[in-house]
């Protein structure tokens, strides 16, 4: 296998982990609900974002943090979330980009569910 290098890697990999993420009985509800038929700009989202973020081609601008502030997600989503996320990577590529892509990942998952304990759980009110 190879390692994420192009922009075809990118849309590969968020193609690949939305359409399990559409069909999974926990996610897809909300994602579904929540998109409904803007999958198109949404993916296009997350291409520029993982575009940035693994192949430091700077092209995406926005906060992803504050549209999931609202969401009824727990940490069960962050786990179903993730294990796709890592079966995607890992069924697709291999490398230290993939290995990357991982670890942001959780990364992710991580300062998302803090972020969010924090906003339900304290006095702080989301940034949207």
């Amino acid at each position: 296998m190879k390692d994420i290098t192009v922009m075809e890697d990118i849309q590969l990999l968020v193609n690949t982990f939305y359409e399990k993420v559409q069909a999974d009985e926990l996610l897809g509800p909300i994602f579904n609900g929540v998109i409904q038929d803007r999958w198109p700009v949404h993916l296009e989202k997350m291409y520029r974002f993982w575009q940035t973020v693994l192949l430091e081609e700077h092209t995406y601008f926005g906060r992803p943090f504050p549209p999931h502030a609202q969401l009824p997600i727990e940490q069960a989503h962050f786990d179903t979330w993730l294990r796709h996320w890592h079966e995607t990577v890992d069924s697709l590529f291999a490398g230290p980009k993939a290995e990357e892509a991982k670890w942001r990942g959780g990364k992710m998952a991580l300062m998302f569910m803090s972020k969010l304990d924090y906003y339900r759980n304290g006095t702080g009110t989301p940034l949207l």
